[in-house]
């Protein structure tokens, strides 16, 4: 296995797809040698992460604090969704050789598993967004679009279909790949009892366009910061080379910032720090308990303060602020796509939309009269409010009285560019 070719591969199918095709197409290969040297590598950063996420990090369970799932089963998980990840990508490629008759193109099962190997792996990148709070699926919908286009891009040079024909083969293998994806999570739930976490809406944003990206789009914003993962990328190939292992952390440190949007690492707020910012009352609310942290793991840190309020009548809210760190270049990313969701049940309703430049998240359940409201201020700190109340205002109106301004102000606190 040669890291420092999988990593050329990487920048080079992100940076240049229309080039890098080209030379794909006519490289000698066999299946064993595409996932020796590629898929299994890179199919093991969403469940890597992901394990990560739920059995170091935890998962904030309103009111009742951050639940950390024990080693055993996290590491079930984790192989479990790797399997079904690395299963997966071959029955996509299955399809996407059987259909290539219908759309002028020509069979070849080799050919398949490449194009849906390298198109991908911007998903695959972007699996590690999964160690964040509820923000990281945006880092999976840009890296699910970009995947997207990398399949339109390579599908009429990998399996011959005429380009106009494109669209269509693209649009149906991604309605496969998406059926393909409910099953094999359905089947991690129902082995692991954990649902599976790729998110799968994404793939109905996607605009398909022929040539360039027009400036200031999201394409050419993306095209940015495929360069600066070249520098990165460049970095990491002399720390490599020079065995220095302080180097090599920093390298990784670096390329870590990059693929998730920021110019440099990020130290994040000492914990009695961000805990100053939850207040002694809270919409008439006394303070029952309180707590902060800061965890690191990968050359990230992440750190988060909690509080729990309760009033006469046994009504309570939880508050949960996050320092995403090296994360806070993700809402880059969200406003590049124009990330945003509005769904309405009969019970209740959740969307989440952009306000100015704030990102917020309102779920709400009338029958139980309890919902969620979230924030991010600063494009750094995510402050998230749950708990029952009579509707979403008051929640929001809980938020607000957080000092949020205080907060955005220390949003280049700890950064080193």
């Amino acid at each position: 296995m040669d890291i420092t070719r999988i990593i050329a591969r990487v920048q080079a199918i992100l940076t240049n797809p229309k080039s890098e095709w080209s030379v794909i197409v006519g490289e000698q290969s066999t299946i064993k040698d595409l996932y020796l040297g590629y898929i299994m590598v890179l199919a093991a950063i969403g469940p890597v992460f992901g394990f990560v996420k739920m059995t170091l990090f935890g998962i904030n369970v309103p009111v009742m604090g951050t639940y950390r799932v024990g080693i055993g089963a996290g590491l079930g998980n984790m192989l479990f969704s790797y399997v079904m990840a690395l299963v997966g990508v071959y029955l996509v490629a299955l399809v996407i050789n059987l259909l290539a008759p219908s759309f002028g193109g020509q069979k070849n099962e080799l050919q398949a598993l490449k194009t849906v190997a390298y198109a991908y792996t911007a998903a695959w990148v972007a699996g590690a967004g999964l160690i964040l709070p509820w923000v990281g699926m945006v880092i999976l919908l840009v890296g699910s679009l970009y995947s997207i286009y990398l399949l339109y891009l390579g599908l009429p040079v990998m399996m011959q279909c005429p380009p106009e024909k494109a669209k269509g083969y693209t649009a149906v293998a991604i309605v496969v790949a998406v059926i393909l994806g409910f099953i094999l999570s359905a089947v991690v739930g129902g082995i692991t009892g954990v649902s599976g976490m790729m998110g799968h809406s994404s793939t109905s944003h996607m605009n398909m366009t022929e040539g360039g990206f027009d400036k200031n789009s999201p394409g050419s914003k993306m095209e940015a910061w495929t360069k600066k993962m070249e520098s990165a990328t460049k970095d990491m190939e002399k720390a490599q080379q020079s065995g220095d292992a302080k180097q090599q952390s920093e390298a990784v440190g670096k390329m870590m910032a990059t693929a998730l949007g920021n110019n440099g690492q990020i130290e994040t707020l000492a914990p009695e720090r961000i805990k100053a910012f939850l207040p002694q009352k809270l919409a008439g609310q006394a303070r029952s308990a309180i707590s902060a942290e800061r965890t690191g793991a990968m050359g990230m840190q992440i750190s988060t303060a909690e509080a729990s309020y309760t009033d006469q009548s046994g009504n309570g809210l939880h508050v949960e602020i996050t320092d995403m760190g090296v994360a806070k270049g993700v809402m880059a990313l969200a406003g590049w796509v124009g990330v945003e969701q509005d769904r309405v049940t009969e019970t209740g309703f959740e969307k989440t939309y952009r306000k100015g430049k704030a990102f917020v998240h309102e779920q709400w359940d009338k029958q139980a009269s309890s919902g969620e409201y979230g924030i991010i201020v600063g494009e750094r700190f995510s402050v998230k409010i749950s708990g029952s109340s009579t509707d979403i205002s008051k929640l929001k109106d809980a938020a607000n009285s957080i000092n949020l301004d205080g907060l955005a102000a220390l949003k280049d606190e700890g950064v080193k560019q």
